[in-house]
């Protein structure tokens, strides 16, 4: 990590080849496994070639977080019957979901993944019926020691006031995009850069965007910042420059 805040950053998905990635970067955030998770076997083939220091994130599939009308699902390859597709999705507990977490889990355990991103769509609202399916899906699982759950809800229906106490009732991380909100709670700080304004990918982050960055950190807390958006790779690059940087001259503000 960087800085002396302990300061990793990374993207979101291989944006370049797993050598530059594994040299450049302090961490991933694996994509591949809200699509379809992949074989155990590669999760651990890219444990062993990554450096000791580096470390893994994932995202979760999305058979937990998204119903199965979600135009993402084209890209799902494991076979759901009508009846399994109505079970799917908005943390339902089910033989269904249950099932998604237990392969989504393999592969965490496989890439000794340190946090677990669960991501949900903008139709997901923080009705009675979808917190009770959080506080339901968050106590069943299992949960390693050691890995970190990070909720990013979207959609300003999820209040300060709303997440606040959950995150805390369920020991979640929130993951935000600073440039669209604050992170609540103590403790981890996960930054998803999406884009300015937020989700539109294309952006290219100036560097008066990486300062005004690099003032949001938390001086407290770890922050793990992850660039999301089409110049990810040389964004996060950029980035990880300055705060190397500022580290070394003790300047920079």
């Amino acid at each position: 990590m960087t800085g002396r805040n302990r300061i990793a950053v990374g993207t979101c998905g291989f944006a370049e080849s797993q050598a530059r990635t594994w040299q450049d970067f302090d961490l991933v955030e694996i994509q591949q496994t809200f699509y379809e998770p992949p074989r155990t076997a590669t999760a651990r083939k890219w444990r062993a070639s990554a450096p000791e220091r580096f470390f893994f994130t994932l995202k979760a599939w999305q058979i937990i977080t998204h119903e199965a009308g979600s135009p993402t699902y084209r890209r799902l390859r494991t076979p759901l019957d009508a009846r399994a597709r109505r079970q799917a999705g908005s943390f339902r507990w089910n033989p269904v979901t249950r099932m998604a977490w237990e392969r989504k889990l393999e592969i965490a355990l496989a890439l000794e993944a340190r946090a677990l991103l669960f991501q949900t769509p903008a139709r997901f609202l923080p009705t009675e019926e979808n917190l009770d399916r959080l506080r339901t899906f968050f106590t069943r699982i299992e949960r390693p020691p050691g890995m970190r759950m990070v909720f990013e809800p979207r959609g300003e229906a999820w209040t300060d006031e709303i997440l606040r106490p959950l995150l805390a009732e369920l020991s979640l991380v929130h993951a935000v995009d600073p440039f669209l909100r604050r992170s609540l709670g103590r403790g981890l700080r996960y930054f998803r850069l999406h884009g300015k304004p937020a989700y539109h990918y294309g952006y290219r982050y100036t560097d008066a965007d990486l300062e005004t960055l690099r003032g949001m950190l938390s001086r407290a807390w770890p922050n793990w910042v992850l660039f999301n958006n089409a110049s990810m790779a040389e964004d996060a690059r950029r980035f990880r420059q300055l705060i190397v940087d500022c580290g070394i001259t003790g300047g920079c503000g």
